[in-house]
């Protein structure tokens, strides 16, 4: 079992960045989800409410944010404006005008780019505590190519057209699984020189039936063979297994994934 690829999303509900190799910190893989855009209320937007957001393609090099032509320094420190995420109320360092104005201009309303304040130590939640930048709760998202090889089965058996991985935003895809959704049982894992322990399983949301290149919607799938067979207890349909930083470190694509502990599957 090895990692197969490595993705980072340097603003929480943007397009995603494939990854060679990362540091991995307490909160994740260094620069994940570190930044976001919120609305005049400070609520975050997300893929959820504007599915355009898919096609806005940051990058990060050094404190430096490019977009397309547009970039702008990340304010690492500065004033800072109350922000929510879900039902966590906390706040963020406004990134200025200039990055105001720009996503604004792009998303057709007014909002704000905030940073995670230095000083912030926002808590997860699941079977490994943890600790989280601006992601919905926990540090990372394992995925397998088992697991969507097994889906896209059953989405062809159907009648639809399979989906590519970045449909579900992964951080972390796993090859070499023979069986599907073998993520769900893994429960202490070290890749490279980082250990991750098991948080819970990836409840999906809508944001699986956009996709990720255009930006728009393209439902029903995969959300609907999902429910056919990925019924979580907890409601929903699950894909991935959602997991909490125990030990930094680096890790890079073709690094083996060492399981140390299993557990049984929640589905």
């Amino acid at each position: 079992m090895k990692v197969h690829s490595l993705f980072h999303y340097p603003i929480k509900g943007c397009g995603g960045v494939a990854v060679p190799s990362s540091a991995v910190v307490p909160t994740g893989l260094v620069g994940d989800r570190m930044l976001m855009l919120v609305d005049a209320e400070g609520t975050f937007l997300s893929q959820r409410r504007e599915p355009a957001m898919a096609a806005i393609r940051p990058s990060l090099a050094g404190s430096v944010l490019s977009v397309g032509d547009f970039s702008c320094p990340v304010v690492a420190d500065g004033p800072q404006v109350p922000v929510r995420v879900h039902t966590w109320d906390g706040s963020g360092v406004d990134q200025g005008d200039l990055a105001a104005a720009y996503f604004s201009d792009v998303l057709g309303q007014a909002v704000r780019l905030v940073g995670v304040p230095p000083s912030l130590r926002r808590e997860s939640f699941g079977s490994t505590p943890g600790l989280v930048g601006f992601a919905d709760g926990h540090a990372v998202l394992i995925t397998s190519l088992s697991s969507l090889d097994g889906l896209n089965e059953r989405i062809v058996l159907r009648g639809g057209a399979g989906v590519p991985m970045d449909r579900f935003r992964p951080n972390v895809v796993v090859s070499g699984w023979a069986e599907a959704h073998t993520e769900d049982r893994v429960r202490r894992v070290t890749i490279g020189s980082v250990e991750l322990g098991y948080a819970r399983d990836c409840i999906r949301c809508a944001v699986p039936t956009v996709d990720q290149e255009t930006g728009e919607k393209d439902g029903p799938e995969p959300t609907r063979t999902l429910a056919s067979y990925r019924r979580h207890p907890d409601g929903g349909v699950a894909f991935g297994m959602k997991a909490a930083v125990i030990r930094p470190g680096e890790l890079a694509v073709g690094d083996k994934v060492d399981v140390q502990e299993w557990g049984s599957a929640e589905i």
